[in-house]
């Protein structure tokens, strides 16, 4: 584009083209002089992280109508309506360049074709309205780490929420070189009836990874339009797989341990499975909550927190259950609720949080009153399931002092867990890396919830907790994970957890605090303190190491039938997963590596032997003779 500055001097004041000129990136001013010919605003407003310009994009969400205010003055609430309530992976595409694929799982189309049709909904839509642009940094800021991102939206609410989730990249802009790789998103929420995008019927979200820009329309609900989330974070899996790092979709924490020791762990859950609630458990310290990039630096996998903030599912949150995060929600820290029942107080209520809520209020579908129902007969439930909450992590109380350490948290151990009814036991360990990587992270399976579109509580293949945004083919990704652990002089131990096993009355075994002793035993375990017995998928606890952290940690009795119940190896069970896994690979992916082919038959073949030996429903009391040291 030869006419780009005619562009921004034309369509930009003084003010705005000054401060974006301060930023001497020329591929910064052709991107926003792009955006401004393809969606015509009526102004352009450039925020340069000033207080003033920060709390300007808050005062005109509000203005606009995005938000609401609520009782405590620095909350605010946000409504996407009936129709726009998550992430809509049925139309978010990848555009692909003639003679690339992406593999089976992913939906693509010609990219040629996908950039004519979202520029063409595009095309527009920001007549009568501002467009905002914004700069951001995913990672901490000046790290080996940091990628620049630039969001243009229309949308205040938009721009306000990631002004809480992610560092404010502004001043790491203007000391960019030329040549720097930057993610780039371009949002419009098109026509809006009472704040509400009315085109939801043709909403989408384009992946144009030759140039890593991210394209998103006629949507506001944040999962499809804040870029630097799950949309960037599909850009970052393919700058890491050229670079041989790992971009994931997992928490960062720390486990306290004895004599005041920190375990680092990173952890992949997909919505809803208990992620948020792990991240923030009682005694540990949170880093991050939902996106984590790791690096091999020193022969030691480093992680950071891509994010600085909370985007997180409100259902079931509880002063009893969630004490830190009900804390803040209740504070005077800067937070925004989206989809909630508002009193007419001004008060926010919501699924499960412990209080009796108004018959009466305002929610998603406007005003709403107990017994109300939609066109199609349905009640409207007071509060939408996927309903959220949008926090800075600075107002937390468990914070971790490493949140913006430029070099990120040594991993002692990865866990992933998912929503698992019938087959795996609450807590075991890989025997190794190879191991863990295939038949626990490549493995996993997870009940759907709402923070997808589609009915819940169906059983879904979800590798690493990352099948929605994995963007090269699978098998490379899974064999990116292999190399990744044979660089590494320090393999963090690998872990599958499982907080949603119920017995064949429907009821759950676990409780929803056990998780904190599942993590103290891998605190323990990483720092070769306990002893494990050996099952054929795993490495489970004792039972009187896991009866002594109940009692020191939860204060209660954990029976020798609970630890029987919960830790039987389920064979017919762990065999028919594995027949859903093997295809699973045999008929979605073509690249697959060899390895987990033989990983996962090495288990069947455990499986086999050990239900010859004791029968379908193993209890771990047949297997206590096999104990396998700490130390190995």
């Amino acid at each position: 584009m030869n006419n780009y500055m005619s562009i921004l001097e034309s369509s930009l004041t003084d003010a705005n083209l000054r401060k974006l000129l301060t930023i001497p990136n020329q591929s910064v001013h052709r991107f926003i002089a792009d955006a401004i010919e393809l969606c015509s605003p009526m102004k352009v407003f450039v925020c340069d992280d000033s207080r003033m310009d920060v709390e300007y994009i808050r005062r005109t969400a509000i203005a606009r109508g995005e938000e609401t205010p609520l009782a405590i003055p620095t909350h605010t609430v946000h409504f996407d309506g009936l129709h726009d309530q998550a992430r809509d992976r049925e139309q978010t595409v990848y555009l692909v360049p003639k003679g690339d694929s992406l593999g089976e799982h992913l939906l693509q189309m010609d990219r040629e074709e996908g950039l004519e049709l979202a520029r063409k909904r595009l095309k527009g839509s920001m007549e009568n309205k501002k467009m905002v642009v914004r700069f951001f940094c995913l990672g901490p800021r000046d790290s080996v780490f940091s990628i620049p991102c630039v969001q243009i939206t229309d949308s205040f609410y938009v721009a306000h929420s990631e002004d809480l989730l992610y560092r404010r990249g502004y001043d790491f802009f203007r000391r960019l070189t030329e040549d720097a790789e930057i993610f780039w998103m371009l949002h419009s929420s098109g026509k809006l009836m009472h704040s509400v995008s009315i085109d939801w019927q043709r909403r989408g979200v384009a992946i144009d990874y030759k140039e890593n820009t991210v394209y998103s329309y006629n949507t506001q609900y944040a999962g499809n339009t804040i870029g630097l989330k799950k949309l960037a974070l599909r850009l970052a899996i393919r700058r890491a797989d050229r670079e041989r790092w790992l971009a994931e979709h997992m928490f960062v924490m720390a486990v306290h341990g004895p004599n005041r020791r920190k375990t680092y762990i990173s952890g992949a859950f997909p919505s809803g499975s208990g992620k948020t609630s792990t991240s923030m458990i009682p005694g540990g310290s949170i880093v991050g909550d939902d996106l984590a990039y790791i690096r091999n630096i020193n022969g030691a996998a480093k992680a950071v927190n891509v994010e600085r903030g909370i985007f997180g599912i409100i259902r079931s949150v509880s002063a009893k259950d969630d004490p830190v995060i009900w804390e803040v929600l209740n504070s005077h820290e800067p937070a925004i609720f989206s989809n909630v029942l508002v009193s007419y107080e001004g008060i926010p209520y919501w699924l499960n949080d412990g209080r009796t809520a108004p018959n009466r209020g305002v929610n998603f579908s406007g005003d709403w009153f107990e017994g109300k129902k939609d066109v199609n007969g349905e009640e409207i439930p007071l509060a939408h399931k996927n309903a959220r909450y949008t926090i800075g992590l600075e107002g937390l109380s468990n914070v971790d002092k490493t949140l913006e350490d430029p070099n990120g948290v040594e991993l002692g151990a990865i866990i992933y867990g998912g929503r698992d009814p019938d087959t795996c036991v609450p807590i075991q360990e890989s025997f190794d890396w190879i191991h863990g990587v295939v038949t626990i992270g490549a493995s996993l399976e997870s009940e759907s919830t709402a923070a997808t579109l589609g009915p819940s509580g169906i059983r879904k293949f979800q590798p690493f907790s990352n099948m929605d945004f994995i963007s090269i083919p699978l098998g490379r990704y899974i064999q990116n994970h292999l190399d990744f652990g044979e660089f590494l002089q320090r393999k963090p131990r690998i872990y599958g957890v499982n907080y949603f096993l119920r017995d064949t009355e429907g009821d759950f075994l676990n409780g929803k605090e056990d998780k904190r002793v599942w993590l103290q035993w891998i605190d323990l375990r990483v720092h070769n303190e306990v002893e494990a017995i050996k099952t054929p998928t795993g490495l489970i606890p004792r039972y009187d190491d896991l009866s002594s952290l109940f009692r020191e940690y939860l204060d209660k009795e954990y029976t020798r039938e609970q630890y029987d119940q919960q830790f039987m190896v389920r064979v017919p069970e762990l065999l028919a997963k594995l027949d859903r896994i093997e295809s699973e690979y045999r008929d979605c992916v073509g690249d697959t590596p060899a390895l987990l082919a033989t990983v996962l038959e090495e288990q069947r073949q455990r499986l086999i032997q050990a239900k010859s030996k004791f029968g379908d429903y193993i209890s771990p009391n047949s297997l206590q003779a096999t104990v396998q040291d700490s130390s190995t």
